[in-house]
């Protein structure tokens, strides 16, 4: 008994040396969701292309994925932004950023979540967007014409491309969306909330940002992170996203699950689907 004591406490003594050099890494943070294109986790892409570019130093997306988002027919989804005439290039630019923001964030953790579907695993709810971000976006693309609300599902996918689905018009962006709100929130099903906060405070993510001066979304990310294990309601989802077995375990234990649960690919950005 003396002998397996002494060895157990020898363990612990390890841990606790282990853990002194290495703090437990935040499940939350500097990780890729489990969706179509992404990487299993995130790291440099020297390539990335056009738009994409400001992930360079620290992506989900490869290159590949990154100029495919340019595109206006692109093989990540088949989606065909001209779905009601040409969308002009200020307006699509949004988009394209949109995509690269989806593709190659590794500071979207807080906010993803569980997609109960066949065609994919993961998808984003809820980002607090800035609010110059969703502005600007629905300033330049409010004379544009759609002919849906939710671009998510509902189109008409029989050429194998989206279309507008019967007995739809085609109408300003600014009837179908009143405010840059409605937009920026129902567009792709809530994955982004429209916030009042600014650029630079810390609390909102940028679809924009120049890179020279660092990623500004790492802290953003770092601060809802903390947020969500702090408030009562977010320790829960805490718990329930590692399981409830995994409450009961000792650190050195949770820290090894990731490495022993691996991950495998879904569907699209914010989770298009033919479906």
């Amino acid at each position: 008994g003396l002998a397996v004591g002494m060895g157990v406490g020898q363990v612990l003594l390890v841990f606790l040396a282990a853990s002194r050099v290495m703090p437990m890494k935040d499940p939350l943070l500097n990780i890729c969701m489990d969706a179509k294109h992404h990487k299993t986790k995130p790291g440099p892409e020297g390539m990335l292309h056009g738009q994409c570019s400001p992930w360079k130093d620290n992506a989900c997306c490869t290159a590949n994925t990154s100029s495919e988002a340019h595109k206006d027919q692109s093989n990540l989804y088949n989606f065909n932004w001209n779905h009601c005439g040409v969308m002009p290039p200020k307006c699509k630019r949004h988009f394209i950023q949109d995509t690269c923001l989806y593709e190659c964030s590794p500071n979207l953790g807080p906010w993803i979540d569980q997609a109960d579907s066949s065609w994919r695993r993961e998808r984003i709810l809820h980002v607090p967007l800035c609010r110059e971000d969703c502005e600007e976006w629905w300033e330049d693309c409010k004379d544009y014409v759609t002919c849906k609300e939710n671009w998510h599902k509902g189109w008409n996918w029989a050429t194998g491309t989206n279309r507008c689905p019967w007995g739809s018009m085609c109408r300003p962006f600014s009837q179908i969306f009143p405010h840059p709100k409605d937009l920026c929130e129902k567009i792709w099903s809530n994955s982004y909330k429209y916030t009042t906060e600014r650029r630079g405070s810390g609390r909102c993510i940028q679809m924009w940002f120049d890179p020279a001066q660092g990623n500004p979304n790492v802290v953003v990310a770092k601060y809802y992170a903390w947020k969500k294990r702090t408030s009562p309601a977010g320790q829960e989802e805490v718990a329930a996203g590692t399981g409830q077995a995994a409450r009961a375990l000792p650190w050195p234990v949770l820290v090894l699950l990731p490495l022993l649960l691996g991950g495998a690919g879904g569907c699209g950005p914010h989770g298009w689907g033919s479906l």
